[in-house]
């Protein structure tokens, strides 16, 4: 007691010092042995306090260390969800890879036994000790573990427990067993102190894990280690810590992992990466504890292309079944196949297989009992070989004995020589590729070494090799055909009888797994993200997965693993922070790999975070012992959804925090005391982990609420603007005397108490618009309650809302144009990837479906995880319009045909099209070319309500029909609209409709030869026309304008020829136009001719083609003496980029590759002598089109046109005698017609020459022993209905023994003159279309282009006018111009040879 005494009054003197710096400190006045003691017990107080720094200091390292890895961990444990290889998945005994160990201990110690055991499917592990070891028969003295694959036996030992122990390890394939003994000492034994003192087993140690290694990434090729330091007590240099490391399976020490343990750190070395080492790498290291356990994944990159994993199973003494993996193809070709190579103790490598094989495994036989071999893999695709996998460990082919070995001793068989057959003879592999045939051995053996012959369908089919192993791969089979196979043994003294025959054996198809389900990528720290998938619906022999990325924005995928993973969830490293990707999965199987999954939704990569904390705590009601709280959800969620909610409670006068809720989120809180007042607090979690909290509550009591009036509560606002906002409220949990029915809103200005009554009556919905607001002023509201007792308190204040609109656009409502849905939108300039738009109607949750009448009213938008983003929209009336738009959309009227048309006699065109149902109040128009026709002269409209058929006819069809035709449908409610384009098949239609007008018109008295003028020796000019098809009833009338004229001879029909002389002094006054009408009781024709001198044309028309933009007009005739000019700002000279040409039917200008300097007037005038007419035409307006439109042809014809690919030379010099053959390759679509020329003459097949065309792609003119007069300007018109291209070959034949001449190009060498004509006609048969303006020939150049287009381009047809081209308009001598024609000259009346205004029959 005094040295305490003494010890205390020192340190109260050391504190009264340090309080006051000037006290001096006194001379200690005390004996000598008070100091003594004093010393004595400070020496112990010092050493005590050291050790207990000492001890902090490791647990506070330890600790720090522990919650550094403690969430890592836990994910880890979540993820360690082992299964074995898949490869590895093949039925296997229970074998101990590390086995028990003896222990000898001290009494009262506990004891650890542990093993560990692999096997499939997987063993259960039992104790014995003699008898079956029972936690539950001696409470607190077993306890038995497992984890991971590690079992462990732990013992409270007493001296009667020492005893021989056993682990039983047992599946359906067999058992296993190890045993160690326990050896247990009584105390007090000095010598058993020694000998524990010196045996310390490594799990004795206590190891706590420090810096752990992260996430690696490797190349294939280098190196890598990965490297855990740890602190170990004690730390003894010759016993380091038991390390373990895993990848898939448990690793041991080889050339390519290298492992070491000290007392400071544990390292895994791979020394040669390739991505077999790819995978996610544990540590565990035994400690006194229990075990401690590090895991991170390592990605291996490399060249695509290489399989992995290659093993070996199924081993006997000459077959080996080789397994691999296949390799993740991102932007390579998919692999078509794989050959497998072998190399046995050398370092040369031998192809196993022929062809590649398409599965993911490979039978090979042929083996060398005793030799050892190692296995690769190389994959096959369109692009080539890929590099071999790495290869497989050692295979040694030897004979397993006890697997199938029946032993059978001497005394027992020494008869037996032959051997029994062969027994269970089935297909262990089937495959497309190939059937592995398997069998149990004969029983019995013979006493001779044994080998097999297999026989299919009676044909013995290995007789060349013997085969020692009950294996055998057979890869003969037909596709289809169902087999069965017998197997004989035989040795030395002869042959069994054949096995029972297999099961029919076919082989099957194989087939890849579906792709994977939905993929979902979620944020997780500021360089990876977590991916997770749905499995496929069919996994058929699934081996794992291959994730693959992409950034946003970039059309290349990268691999995010390049070994396939097993779980369907998988966190891809390595991405750039701040950047968005997508990520897609594929399923692999031993036959490939699937398809893609759909892509995830776009993601950018950031860190998880937490919720921010909730708010607003409020009770909601109390019964005494329980209260009701409520809170609002937190503002931000973090990155994921808000899953759960912890409260936390504590006495309103204590500090201590005590845990509501263990689960995801409650309301109500139980088990309190009545009269106590209680705070809590709420904190949010989401994936990432739990949130803060929030701040406590205010002070709550627990009393029995007796109020007869609710409260209202969770105040809320919606819709801020800078004058109004929506205020909402939820209804009372608490139930009062009676219900609720109505509620008083109250608002004041932040931080004043004067509140004010919003509505003078109680409102019965739970919202308020409230209106006439500051902007800019801050608000605070309340609510009361009313029921039938009155009106309640008021509710809590809700939160300070500021007035002040936020830049968001308001609600706006439409119809969906395809779907005919109608949609309420809202455009959120701010949101973020969490938002969601909730949508409410009345301020209610929204229901949306069949919309009618009774969904008119007020909807409204809340975008959750923003500044309160929110829109309201009232919808009125308009629905109305909306639904009738919505019905047509949605109901359309069903067609069985569209829009279609046909030739009818007479020439009529009939366009049709049916419904598939009509109601008799049906409506309906067509529209031609943006114009409505209505039923009336030339169109007849009408429809048949029984077939649905709506039709209109044309009468008479020509090229003023042309175009878009539309027909638009009202029946009821429901509409449709079908339209036909008339452009591309207009020529064909118009064709066929005149010559169906023709036919009929050939039917009834018709002129043969319309009307023409001549001019007789006598001057006199006669109107003359041919008729056909009369007879005696016929009648036939001269009109002149319309006024009929009786000539003095009767007009005779029965002579096919009728004739009208004018007057001798014609003159202008007789000018006019003359008709001629020819009619029975069949029918009757008109020919007409203007002999009026006035030439007549129709309007300008703007016409595109693929050369450029072409203006043109069609004439009614034209003579020589009639001139036109085509002006522009200046007169129009013809060039290469105005093209002026024309024929008598219509003169045209093309401007050819049009620039905006072609825009404004166009004007052709046409002069007869007399008078001259102008048509004008301004481009400006539709010049924009026209250009497009020229665009648009000129790359479809260029596309499409016929042309010369190659194949043919410039110019050919020939010896005579010898065959000439002209070949090229042409192309178009559709198939062009190919036409061969020689010097301008159309060359046809004959003995000396032959024109092929085969396949409609090579084109030939083969001239078989060419003559001098063979040589000439040869060519190829090569064309179809898009356009053509016309290429020359100069072709020189030379005599023997004469000198090679060298000809110019276009220049060719004439054999006679006579081979030369005088003129040029064009070829009988020319592709292009007829034109008066002549084709010619290419240009004459030294140097040509490899082809020449054709100048008049069958891309732009010239259209037909009613009036054809005559054959012979220019005279044959030249004479003056006059009004009067001369005798030698006819009229522009067609002449016998030549077509009238109305085309003439055949």
């Amino acid at each position: 007691k005094s040295s305490s005494k003494s010890v205390s009054q020192v340190q109260a003197q050391a504190t009264e010092a340090m309080a006051e710096p000037a006290y001096i400190i006194p001379v200690f006045r005390q004996t000598a042995e008070e100091t003594e003691e004093y010393q004595r017990v400070s020496t112990n107080v010092g050493k005590g306090l050291a050790v207990i720094q000492e001890e902090l200091h490791r647990m506070r390292i330890a600790t720090k260390a522990q919650v550094e890895s403690l969430e890592i961990q836990r994910e880890v444990r979540g993820r360690m969800t082992r299964r074995g290889d898949l490869l590895d998945d093949v039925p296997k005994m229970p074998d101990f890879l590390v086995a028990l160990r003896p222990h000898t201990v001290w009494e009262k110690t506990p004891v650890k036994l542990f093993c560990t055991v692999e096997g499939h499917p997987r063993p259960i592990v039992k104790y014995k000790d003699g008898v079956p070891v029972d936690p539950l028969s001696a409470p607190g003295k077993y306890k038995i573990e497992n984890k991971y694959g590690v079992h462990g036996l732990i013992i409270s030992c007493v001296v009667r427990d020492t005893a021989e122990y056993s682990a039983v390890a047992t599946n359906q394939y067999g058992t296993a067993t190890s045993k160690a003994t326990v050896t247990v000492k009584a105390s007090g034994a000095a010598e058993s102190c020694q000998l524990h003192l010196t045996e310390i087993h490594p799990s004795k140690l206590e190891v706590t894990l420090l810096d752990h290694f992260h996430v690696s990434f490797g190349v294939e090729g280098g190196s890598i280690s990965l490297v855990c330091t740890m602190v170990v007590v004690p730390d003894l240099p010759n016993v380091p810590p038991i390390a373990q490391w895993y990848r898939d399976k448990l690793l041991k020490p080889s050339k390519l992992v290298e492992m070491k343990v000290s007392g400071s750190a544990a390292r895994l070395t791979l020394p040669h990466l390739a991505k077999d080492d790819e995978g996610l790498y544990t540590l565990r290291i035994f400690t006194k504890d229990g075990t401690a356990e590090h895991s991170a994944y390592l990605f291996v990159s490399g060249a695509p292309g290489a399989p992995m994993s290659v093993k070996a199973y199924d081993i006997n003494s000459d077959y080996v079944l080789v397994a691999w993996k296949p390799p993740n193809t991102v932007n390579e070709a998919p692999i078509t196949g794989y050959f497998v190579d072998c190399e046995a103790g050398s370092d040369t490598w031998v192809q196993c297989n022929d062809a590649p094989v398409k599965v993911c495994k490979y039978p090979v036989h042929g083996l060398s009992m005793g030799h050892s071999y190692h296995f690769r893999v190389r994959a096959v695709n369109s692009a080539g070989i890929s590099r071999p996998s790495r290869k497989s460990d050692k295979v040694t082919a030897i004979k397993i004995e006890g697997k199938y070995d029946i032993v059978i001793k001497d005394d027992d068989l020494e008869y037996v020589t032959i051997p029994g057959e062969p027994t269970d003879v089935h297909a262990s592999e089937i495959f497309k590729s190939y059937v592995v045939l398997s069998w149990k051995p004969p029983s019995p053996r013979g006493r001779a070494p044994l080998w097999y012959v297999i026989e299919k369908r009676g044909r013995r089919i290995n007789t060349a090799v013997k085969l020692h192993s009950p294996r055998y791969p057979v890869f003969d089979l037909q596709d289809g055909q169902k087999y069965q196979f017998r197997v004989y043994s035989v040795n030395m003294y002869g042959s069994s009888e054949a096995s029972a025959p297999s099961e029919p054996v076919q082989k099957v198809d194989q087939d890849v797994p579906s792709a994977p389900g939905q993929v979902v990528a979620t944020r997780n720290t500021k360089s990876s993200v977590f991916v997770q998938w749905e499995p496929p619906k069919h996994l058929k022999h699934l081996m794992g997965y291959y994730i693959d990325g992409r950034a946003v924005g970039s059309k290349e995928w990268f691999p995010c693993n390049h070994k396939p993973f097993k779980h369907t969830r998988f966190v891809v490293h390595g991405l750039i922070p701040g950047e968005t990707y997508v990520f897609r999965v594929q399923a692999a199987n031993i036959f490939g790999l699937s398809d893609e999954s759909q892509e995830s939704t776009p993601i950018s990569v950031e860190p998880a975070l937490t919720p921010s904390a909730p708010f607003g705590i409020t009770m909601l009601s109390c019964d005494g012992s329980s209260m009701t709280v409520a809170w609002k959800s937190p503002k931000h969620c973090g990155g994921s959804k808000v899953n759960a909610y912890y409260i936390d409670k504590r006495d309103a006068d204590t500090l201590i925090w005590k845990e509501v809720n263990l689960s995801a989120v409650t309301e109500r809180v139980d088990n309190l005391t009545e009269g106590t007042f209680y705070e809590f607090r709420v904190q949010a979690g989401n994936m990432a982990g739990v949130g803060l909290p929030s701040a406590p509550s205010t002070p709550m009591k627990c009393v029995a609420w007796t109020m007869e009036e609710p409260p209202a509560y969770d105040l809320s606002f919606s819709e801020v603007r800078s004058h109004s906002l929506v205020f909402l409220w939820k209804a009372p949990v608490y139930t009062g005397a009676s219900a609720v029915t109505g509620y008083f809103v109250d608002m004041a200005k932040k931080g004043s108490t004067e509140f004010v009554t919003l509505n003078h009556e109680a409102v019965h919905h739970r919202y308020l618009q409230v209106s006439g607001l500051e902007e800019g002023q801050s608000y605070v509201f309340r609510v009361r309650a009313v029921n039938a007792n009155g009106v309640g308190k008021a509710s809590q204040l809700s939160e300070p809302v500021c007035a002040k609109a936020l830049p968001t656009k308001e609600i706006v409502a439409g119809v969906d144009e395809e779907t005919g849905d109608i949609y309420l939108s809202l455009e959120a300039c701010e949101i973020c990837e969490t938002s969601k738009f909730v949508w409410s109607k009345n301020y209610s949750r929204l229901t949306f479906t069949n919309p009618d009448k009774d969904d008119l009213g007020r909807y409204s938008v809340v975008v959750t995880d923003t500044d309160g983003v929110s829109g309201s929209h009232t919808l009125t009336e308009d629905l109305n319009t909306m639904l009738e738009l919505s019905y047509a959309i949605r109901h359309p009227i069903p067609l069985k045909h569209g829009l279609n048309y046909e030739i009818l006699e007479k020439g009529h065109v009939r366009f049709w099209l049916q419904a598939v149902k009509l109601s008799p109040a049906v409506s309906y128009r067509f529209i031609v070319n943006d114009k409505e026709v209505t039923s009336g002269e030339g169109h007849k409209i009408s429809h048949d309500v029984a077939t649905g058929i709506i039709q209109m006819t044309v009468d008479h069809f020509t090229r003023a029909n042309e175009g878009t035709y539309t027909v638009q449908i009202h029946d009821g409610k429901a509409k449709a609209q079908s339209s036909l384009v008339l452009v591309g098949d207009f020529k064909v239609a118009l064709k066929e409709a005149e010559f169906q007008r023709k036919e009929h018109i050939r039917k009834q008295p018709h002129f043969s030869e319309y009307l023409y003028f001549t001019v007789t020796e006598d001057c006199t000019v006669m109107l003359t026309c041919k008729v056909a098809n009369v007879k005696k009833e016929t009648t036939f009338h001269w009109y002149k304008e319309d006024d009929e004229i009786v000539p003095e001879t009767p007009p005779n029909v029965m002579s096919g020829a009728c004739a009208l002389p004018l007057p001798l002094q014609f003159s202008r006054k007789d000018q006019g136009v003359f008709k001629a009408v020819l009619g029975d009781d069949r029918g009757k024709d008109t020919s007409t001719i203007d002999i009026s001198g006035h030439a007549s044309a129709s309007d300008l028309v703007l016409q595109c083609t693929p050369e450029g933009i072409r203006l043109q007009c069609y004439m009614n005739y034209y003579t020589e003496e009639m001139k036109t000019v085509w002006k522009h700002e200046s007169k129009i000279a013809s060039s290469e980029k105005m093209r002026i040409g024309g024929t008598a039917e219509m003169a045209w200008m093309q401007i050819c590759d049009p620039s905006d300097k072609e825009k404004g007037h166009y004007t052709i005038e046409i002069s007869d002598g007399v008078k001259t007419h102008t048509r004008t035409f301004d481009l400006s307006g539709q010049y924009t089109d026209a250009y497009e439109e020229y665009l648009r042809l000129a790359a479809a014809f260029a596309e499409k046109r016929g042309r010369v690919v190659g194949g043919l030379p410039d110019v050919v010099t020939i010896m005579e005698e010898k065959s000439l053959s002209l070949t090229c390759t042409v192309w178009g679509e559709p198939t062009p017609e190919v036409t061969w020329f020689k010097n301008e003459q159309e060359v046809t097949s004959t003995e000396h020459t032959r024109v092929m065309f085969d396949g409609g792609k090579f084109a030939s003119l083969v001239i078989t022993k060419v003559t001098p007069e063979d040589s000439g300007k040869y060519s190829i018109n090569v064309r179809n209905k898009y356009g053509g291209e016309f290429v020359e070959i100069t072709v020189s034949v030379y005599k023997h023994g004469e000198q090679i001449p060298e000809p110019k190009l276009g220049q060719p060498r004439m054999a006679t003159p006579a081979a030369t004509p005088a003129t040029t006609p064009m070829p009988p048969k020319s592709p292009a279309p007829h034109s008066k303006t002549p084709t010619p020939t290419p240009s004459k150049s030294h140097t040509p282009a490899p082809s020449l287009k054709s100048p008049t381009p069958a891309s732009t047809p010239i259209p037909k006018s009613p009036t054809p081209t005559p054959k012979s308009p220019t005279p044959k001598s030249p004479t003056p111009k006059s009004p009067t024609p001369p005798r030698s000259v006819k009229s522009p009346t067609p002449p016998r040879f030549m077509k009238s205004p109305t085309p003439p029959r055949k």
